[in-house]
């Protein structure tokens, strides 16, 4: 008998193609991202915390669903999603972009994946881009073919994945730099591999391009790392907080533009290339923002786990912004957090009041990330010299 009869809300939230895997392996609460079901429990957090940064872990994240974009003028549809130039990205490369609306708002952060020249996918944070792509590409005059493919990502992320990947690949996917990828098989199962993940931890996504063996693949990866220490795990919410990482409908949203979040390198206004929201954010850069992410050292007792609400930010009673994300570092023994504040109060060392779940509690604004600013657990060389 499928173990997923114990878990359900109908057909409607999508089961991915490690799911059983993932129950099997311990998983015992899911949330729902991009409509499909995401494990987010193998016990203690903390503890799938310093599993992702001793050993390594395997997270099961086919909710980042990917939109194909294919054609003669996949390229310039590309292009037209995102302020970021991608002019110079090779085949092969991955890049961090923003999907931007006509107002400049933000509807999703993903990375894009290059496989030919006319070949892209966005591996998707928590929205439903590929409705808003299918939808500009009818009225774009483009030759572009838009659609969901038969793809299911995971992480295998933490110091000792590189010695899982060589086990699983060789010694040659020790070659492949920080977002840039590789169409490869393992036992016949076709797969892309890259340099990337959520936890700024040296890290790879696999991902599955035949959904039937999701089962076969995630049991034979972790055959592989248990000699190295791995665990099933979720993504960490202490080390992205820690990492000053961003995630969709916390820390930003269609009413968020990339300026407010120090985000405006992702923001290539001076190219020749014509993209939705150029207008609306050539004014913003000109304007100024009224908002700005920041930091924040919350003091008080340990978080008993990350926020589930957006706790208000004051500056000596007067109600100045948000915290977004939350969470207590075991690692800093802090409790750190990235909020928007008005911007004439983010200020490094400035004092404000949190509501930590209606209790005032003091907090410092400090610069972000709060852990390996230059990310050099994540992008230096993993051949061993």
């Amino acid at each position: 008998m499928s173990m997923t009869r114990n878990f359900g809300f109908g057909t409607q939230i999508r089961k991915s193609p490690y799911f059983d895997a993932t129950v099997r392996w311990g998983a015992t609460g899911f949330s729902v991202y991009n409509h499909m079901y995401i494990p987010r429990d193998f016990g203690d957090p903390e503890q799938n915390f310093w599993n992702l940064v001793t050993t390594a872990i395997l997270c099961d994240v086919a909710v980042e669903r990917q939109v194909e974009i294919t054609g003669p003028d996949a390229a310039r549809f590309t292009q037209m999603l995102t302020p970021r130039d991608l002019s110079t990205m090779s085949v092969g490369q991955c890049k961090y972009v923003l999907i931007t609306n006509a107002e400049g708002g933000i509807l999703n952060d993903p990375i894009v994946l290059r496989l030919a020249e006319d070949h892209f996918w966005l591996s998707l944070a928590d929205s439903d881009i590929l409705l808003w792509a299918q939808g500009l590409a009818v009225h774009s005059g483009l030759d572009v073919t838009i659609r969901e493919p038969d793809v299911s990502p995971l992480q295998l992320q933490g110091p000792q994945s590189r010695y899982i990947m060589q086990s699983l690949f060789g010694e040659d996917i020790l070659d492949l730099r920080y977002f840039w990828l590789r169409e490869v098989e393992l036992d016949g199962i076709p797969l892309v591999v890259s340099r990337t993940g959520w936890s700024s931890e040296l890290g790879y996504e696999i991902y599955l391009r035949d959904g039937s063996r999701g089962d076969e693949l995630w049991e034979r990866i972790m055959a592989a790392g248990a000699p190295y220490g791995l665990q099933p795990g979720h993504t960490s919410t202490i080390r992205r907080i820690e990492a000053g990482m961003l995630s969709y409908h916390a820390d930003m949203d269609a009413q968020t533009n990339p300026y407010e979040l120090g985000l405006g390198r992702l923001v290539n206004l001076d190219t020749e290339a014509e993209f939705i929201g150029k207008a609306a954010l050539t004014r913003i850069r000109d304007e100024g923002i009224s908002r700005k992410q920041v930091g924040l050292l919350i003091g008080g007792g340990p978080l008993d786990g990350p926020n589930t609400v957006f706790w208000p930010v004051a500056k000596d009673g007067t109600p100045i912004g948000k915290v977004t994300s939350a969470v207590y570092s075991p690692r800093l023994g802090q409790n750190i957090a990235l909020a928007l504040v008005a911007a004439e109060h983010a200020v490094l060392g400035e004092t404000v009041e949190v509501r930590v779940d209606d209790v005032p509690t003091r907090a410092e604004i400090v610069d972000r990330p709060f852990f390996d600013p230059k990310k050099a657990l994540a992008t230096d060389s993993v051949r061993v010299a």
